[in-house]
């Protein structure tokens, strides 16, 4: 549904999504591989936002993953719509200085906004929580008037709009074949109290629910482009946050794939005890789903208890990674460094654990405290917060010695993403994950743009990574355990996904990326960091 309102004027609106800083989980490093990608994911908030303005106010959506707004969009515009999480902070705060210097009102909503508003004092509108009542109200101001108001006004949503009744994202103002994969929301919320999580508070334990029609249409919207990415990520906050609704969706996300000869791998986001879910499983399977990102955060049992994590040890870790394989699904793991429970002996342990796993990608990330989550009051309480990082890793005071933590996170990244370890437990998917997916009709894959995205891709892998690199032998190790069973998309995944993960390790190592996905300083702070005298002693 678009806003139910009368409106009186036309607005130009210009959306404009920041630009995040490169981490290992967006590979970054291997777009070139790919020839047009230059982002990572369509925003879904944004566009949602985008197709719920009114049908008379023509909107533009500007990605500055893909490319800046420029001055003659800003000329443009009567308004100015941003959204974005943390890690975009700086990047929000510029396109706010631009648009102010354009002479546009400027509107910001999204999830860092909505966890910290004190943070984003330059904005004429602040939009907090999902979209709903006060969605509605900003509108009407917006349609009465576009001039700056004399101080900021907040909008903050007391009624949220049911998620049966959101929009079609507004997918018909973007270029999917712009972006690695897409994107699709099917669940908002947690029922999970983790520690460092600020889901629950932003958007509820209690997850709510897009319809299965809502989906297939979504899905048929993607399929509509045809340079669509061929992975579609749900971005639920845990897919299986209601079991009962993800078990009664898959059956119709399966009928799709019949109907339109399976052009679509899956991926999601799902808490470890999804293993103990057979039926979802199989049914998962048979949708064609093929990897699942999972926050393990640590090994140590002890540690996971103490940030609420219980659910990790509801069964044993390697038992239930080992069971996610057997139905075809890839393991992604996060993980955290520098939590209260470490020791000298985490280190070890942590590459013990990613020696027995065999998971590829990890994202190791040190701890860093999130507004609105109970880490965040915790920290607070304990006088543990920083609030000037003065180019430090992370907002928090860690009780081991802050140049310790970091130099197990350095040593930690290096032995993950060493080559020859890499490309081993890539070796050991193709016999314990890759087999064991549901061999799908290819009719809904056999189209020109995707013919020439496998070639495009085939060429640069076999050149750059199986050619030039100096990783080129444990590559080609791997590729031929994979090509014996006729695996040759797993091929060119694992080469495309390798080459990121080593390039951007490298670069870490070299201190030239963030610890962390969620630290915000800008990377000419961390070239220059000095640790705080606090930071240099044990608590």
């Amino acid at each position: 549904m678009r806003c139910p309102l009368t409106i009186v004027n036309e607005r130009r609106v210009l959306c404009v999504f920041p630009a995040y800083t490169p981490s290992f989980g967006t590979f970054s490093h291997a777009y070139r591989l790919l020839g047009r990608v230059r982002a990572f994911m369509p925003p879904q908030g944004l566009l949602l936002i985008a197709a719920y303005m009114p049908a008379t106010w023509p909107v533009r959506f500007i990605d500055e993953n893909i490319a800046p707004a420029s001055a003659a969009d800003l000329a443009w515009a009567d308004v100015v719509l941003v959204s974005g999480m943390h890690i975009q902070a700086a990047q929000i705060h510029d396109i706010a200085a631009r648009a102010k210097a354009a002479g546009k009102v400027t509107v910001l909503g999204g999830a860092s906004v909505s966890g910290a508003p004190e943070l984003y004092p330059e904005f004429d509108y602040l939009h907090i929580g999902e979209m709903g009542d006060e969605t509605d109200r900003l509108i009407a101001r917006l349609d009465d008037n576009v001039s700056a108001p004399p101080q900021q006004i907040r909008f903050e949503t007391k009624e949220r709009l049911p998620l049966s009744d959101f929009p079609l994202p507004a997918y018909d103002l973007i270029r999917l074949d712009r972006y690695l994969i897409g994107s699709l929301q099917f669940s908002s919320g947690c029922p999970y109290r983790c520690e460092f999580c600020d889901i629950p508070a932003l958007y509820g334990r209690q997850p709510r629910l897009k319809t299965p029609q809502q989906i297939t249409a979504e899905l048929d919207s993607m399929l509509a482009q045809p340079g669509h990415p061929p992975v579609v990520y749900f971005v639920d906050d845990n897919f299986i946050g209601n079991r009962k609704a993800a078990r009664d969706m898959l059956p119709h996300l399966i009928a799709w794939q019949r109907q339109h000869g399976y052009p679509l791998h899956f991926a999601c986001e799902a808490t470890l005890n999804l293993a103990k879910q057979a039926e979802i499983l199989a049914l998962m399977r048979e949708a064609q789903f093929t990897t699942v990102f999972v926050g393990i955060e640590s090994p140590d049992a002890d540690a996971l208890k103490a940030i609420r994590k219980e659910h990790n040890v509801a069964l044993p870790m390697m038992e239930a990674i080992k069971t996610l394989n057997s139905y075809g699904l890839e393991v992604t793991s996060g993980i955290i460094l520098g939590l209260d429970n470490d020791t000298a002996d985490s280190e070890g342990r942590l590459k013990t654990f990613i020696d027995l796993s065999q998971i590829p990608i990890l994202t190791i990330n040190l701890l860093q405290a999130l507004p609105r989550t109970p880490l965040w009051d915790r920290l607070k309480r304990d006088g543990r917060l920083i609030v000037d990082d003065a180019g430090l890793e992370s907002n928090v005071r860690f009780l081991r010695p802050y140049d310790e933590v970091v130099a197990t996170w350095r040593r930690c990244i290096a032995h993950a993403y060493d080559p020859e370890r890499l490309f081993a437990r890539f070796a050991h998917q193709v016999d314990a994950t890759y087999a064991n997916r549901m061999i799908a009709p290819v009719r809904g894959k056999l189209t020109l743009n995707n013919l020439r995205v496998a070639l495009v891709l085939a060429f640069n892998v076999v050149l750059s990574v199986g050619l030039l690199s100096d990783y080129k032998r444990p590559f080609w190790r791997a590729a031929r355990r994979a090509l014996r069973r006729g695996q040759i998309d797993a091929v060119l995944g694992m080469g495309f996904v390798a080459h990121h993960l080593i390039q951007f390790t490298r670069e870490a190592l070299r201190g030239e990326q963030n610890a962390s996905f969620y630290s915000a300083h800008r990377r000419e702070q961390v070239l220059d960091r000095r640790a705080l005298p606090s930071q240099r002693k044990s608590a």
